[in-house]
C-alpha cells in the first residue's frame, strides 16, 4: 500500500488508558478555547490525515510552505495549518509549555507551545490564495483571524469520530478496509457537491481504471449556496445504493473547511488521501476554485511542481455538458457540437434550478438524488 505522507502515519490520540489522566491534566495547565473549525484540524492531525504534521505550524514550517510550499524537512506542503489567537490571550501563555485546547467548555486536546509569532497576513494571502481580496472567502476568514500564531505538537485526548461517525472513519481504519478488499489502486474523489450526472459518469470511467474509489466529501464551514453537510452525505449515500457497485466504492468524509485555495488546495487534497491510503485523486476542472481567482485548469497544471508527491492525479479536462445530438455526455474536448444544443451541469444552474422549484432532467441528475434535495427543503448553506 502507498506510504503516508512523510513516511509514516501520524497518531497523537491519548491511549484509552491515559484519557482520565489527559483530562486530569487539562484542568491544571492554562486554556485556549478553539473554534470548531481548529478542533477538526487538531483531530486530522492526530489521526494522522495530515502526517507528517503533529501539531500546528511553527514559524519556520509556516515560511516553507509559503514561500517554498514545502516544510523544512522536505515533503510538500502547500495549505497553512495554524493556531491563531488575539494578543492579549496570547501573552497569558508561555512558549515551551502545555496548554489545554478546549471546545464549548471541555478539554478536547493537550497542546505542547513551542513558539508564539507573528506573520503578515496580506503575505500569506498573496501567495496561498493568489489575492490579498477579502471578497475572496479563504482570504476572509484569514483576516478574521487572531493576529498571533502559536506553534507545537497536539494531543487529542478522545477521537469520537464526529461528525457522522459511520462515514467518518480515520486513514488507520481505510487502509484497513483497502487491504481487506483487495484493493492495491484507490482512486479519491474530492466534492463538496450533491453528484449530478458528470460526477457520476467521471467516477465510474475512473472505477474502470482502478480497484476502488473513494468518495470524500468535505465537511465543515462552506460558503452561502453551498449544499449543506447531511444533503451531500445523504445524496451520496442514495445513488451508491442505486447505481454503484457497492463492492468498489467507499463513501468516507473529510471533516475540513474548505480554503478555496484552487491549485495550492489540489495538492493538499492529494496529500490528504495519500494519507487515507489513496494511489490517485481525480483533478477536475477548477478544482477548489472559487470565482475567477484561478485558470481553470490551474490546479491540473501545478501537479508538474510535485514529481515526488507518490499519489498520482488523473486529470479530467473539459466542461461536461449532456448533448441531445451526440445523445450522451460530452465537453468542448470531445463533442464537436456546440454547447447549446445540450444541457449544461453548472453548480450554479442547478442550484437556480431547484430554488425555483424546477426538476433536473435525468441526464443532469438522477431522480433518487433530486428526492433527496426535495425532502431537505431548503439543501443549501444560508
Amino acid at each position: 500500500m502507498i506510504e503516508p505522507h512523510g513516511g509514516v502515519l501520524v497518531n497523537r490520540v491519548v491511549p484509552a488508558e491515559g484519557r482520565e489522566a489527559a483530562r486530569a491534566r487539562a484542568e491544571e495547565v492554562p486554556q485556549l478555547s478553539v473554534s470548531l473549525e481548529t478542533l477538526r484540524c487538531v483531530e486530522n492531525i492526530a489521526r494522522g490525515a495530515f502526517s507528517p504534521l503533529q501539531g500546528f505550524l511553527t514559524r519556520a514550517q509556516l515560511e516553507g510552505v509559503v514561500y517554498q510550499r514545502r516544510l523544512p524537512s522536505g515533503e510538500a506542503w502547500t495549505l497553512p495549518i495554524t493556531l491563531d489567537t488575539d494578543e492579549t490571550t496570547a501573552a497569558w501563555f508561555k512558549e515551551d509549555s502545555e496548554i489545554a485546547l478546549t471546545y464549548e467548555g471541555q478539554p478536547v486536546a493537550l497542546f505542547h507551545l513551542q513558539e508564539k509569532y507573528t506573520f503578515d497576513k496580506r503575505e500569506i494571502a498573496q501567495h496561498v490564495f493568489g489575492t490579498t481580496e477579502e471578497k475572496h472567502p479563504g482570504v476572509a476568514s484569514l483576516y478574521a483571524g487572531g493576529n498571533v500564531l502559536l506553534g507545537g505538537t497536539v494531543w487529542l485526548i478522545e477521537d469520537k469520530g464526529e461528525p457522522y461517525p459511520e462515514v467518518n472513519l480515520p486513514p488507520v481504519r481505510t487502509r484497513e478496509l483497502f487491504a481487506q478488499r483487495g484493493w492495491k489502486t484507490v482512486a479519491a474523489f474530492q466534492t463538496r457537491n450533491v453528484p449530478h450526472a458528470g460526477h457520476e459518469h467521471m467516477q465510474k470511467i475512473v472505477m474502470s481504471m482502478v480497484d476502488g474509489l473513494l468518495i470524500q466529501p468535505v465537511i465543515g464551514k462552506k460558503k452561502p449556496g453551498d449544499f449543506r453537510d447531511e444533503v451531500i452525505i445523504k445524496a451520496y449515500q442514495t445513488i451508491i445504493e442505486h447505481y454503484y457497485v457497492k463492492e468498489r466504492v467507499l463513501l468516507n468524509i473529510l471533516p475540513f473547511d474548505m480554503r478555496y485555495a484552487g491549485p495550492r488546495e489540489a495538492i493538499f487534497h492529494a496529500i490528504v488521501r495519500k494519507n487515507y491510503g489513496c494511489t490517485h485523486l481525480i483533478v477536475g476542472r477548477d478544482h477548489a476554485g472559487v470565482g475567477n481567482y484561478y485558470h481553470p485548469e490551474a490546479a491540473i497544471e501545478i501537479f508538474n511542481d510535485f514529481p515526488d508527491l507518490g499519489i498520482k492525479p488523473i486529470t479530467i479536462r473539459g466542461d461536461y455538458f449532456y448533448c441531445h445530438k451526440c445523445l450522451a455526455l460530452g465537453s468542448e474536448r470531445i463533442c464537436p457540437h456546440d454547447k447549446k444544443d445540450g444541457i449544461s451541469f453548472s453548480g450554479t444552474e442547478i442550484r437556480q434550478l431547484i430554488t425555483e422549484g424546477g426538476t433536473p432532467s435525468p441526464h443532469i441528475m438522477r431522480p433518487e438524488v433530486f428526492a433527496v434535495l426535495k425532502e431537505a427543503g431548503n439543501p443549501f448553506v444560508g
